[in-house]
């Protein structure tokens, strides 16, 4: 069994007065890739956020086995990377210097960027097939362009873990299939990924999978075991159906 790349314990979050988390304990396995669905307003974003401690929380979160709150901020950035929903950044930035921002973690106060902060980004850039571009302000971009672009941000940081929530958004099937490609690369190179997915038959492609509903974790298994699947046809109310198509696991609408 694989260590824990992050782990949870007795995690409660709320939003302004509204309770959104309700004492969730979790581990993650370290160089894996864990997908988590569930209905809107489970709470899966709400908790992306507090394992990234982008969200303050009652309980404790660890990451590769230290307390999340004890590790200094720039390490912190050097080791885990974040892909957000609807990210803002600076408009007239070029794309190539949005990717740039993903190597800050790594540089001197100050400092101009080194041969390896170049060879990250530009490697990035290219994994996302977002170089062609490099050179664009961001605000030209379309919206599956930007997030290619801001894929490569969070690429860029070489981090032993990775989240992402609705990594999807504005890309085409044949860039959801990169997008699947560069997720299997990254965890066969020993890295952790942990994404939040709408897409439920791309989340089934992951190793495990976290299944929410009304702020609780009410499943954690395997993607390829037949307890998931039931698990997932469950909090979707039977409205989907698990099968297997073309030697892949993927859900369809239960007509």
């Amino acid at each position: 069994m694989n260590a824990a790349a992050i782990g949870a314990r007795h995690i409660s979050a709320s939003i302004g007065k509204h309770p959104i988390l309700h004492g969730i304990d979790l581990a993650l396995p370290e160089g894996r890739w864990t997908s988590i669905v569930g209905p809107n307003g489970a709470g899966k974003s709400t908790l992306l956020k507090v394992l990234a401690g982008l969200l303050p929380a009652s309980g404790e979160v660890a990451l590769l086995g230290r307390p999340l709150h004890a590790i200094p901020v720039r390490e912190r950035a050097r080791l885990l990377a974040w892909l957000g929903q609807n990210e803002g950044s600076a408009e007239d930035l070029a794309s190539y210097d949005v990717a740039m921002l993903g190597r800050l973690p790594h540089q001197p106060w100050l400092a101009s960027p080194s041969a390896a902060d170049h060879a990250a980004v530009e490697q990035a850039l290219r994994t996302t097939q977002a170089w062609e571009w490099r050179d664009r302000p961001l605000s030209q971009l379309s919206g599956g362009e930007r997030q290619r672009v801001l894929l490569a941000r969070a690429l860029a940081v070489q981090a032993r873990v990775l989240l992402m929530d609705e990594p999807l958004a504005n890309l085409d099937p044949p860039h959801q299939t990169d997008w699947l490609h560069t997720v299997r690369t990254l965890v066969a190179g020993g890295g952790t990924v942990v994404s939040v997915l709408h897409e439920v038959s791309i989340a089934l492609q992951a190793d495990d999978m976290v299944i929410m509903a009304a702020g609780r974790v009410v499943w954690h298994g395997a993607c390829a075991d037949a307890a998931t699947h039931a698990a997932l046809e469950r909090v979707f109310d039977h409205r989907i159906r698990v099968c297997e198509l073309d030697g892949v696991w993927v859900a369809l609408p239960r007509l």
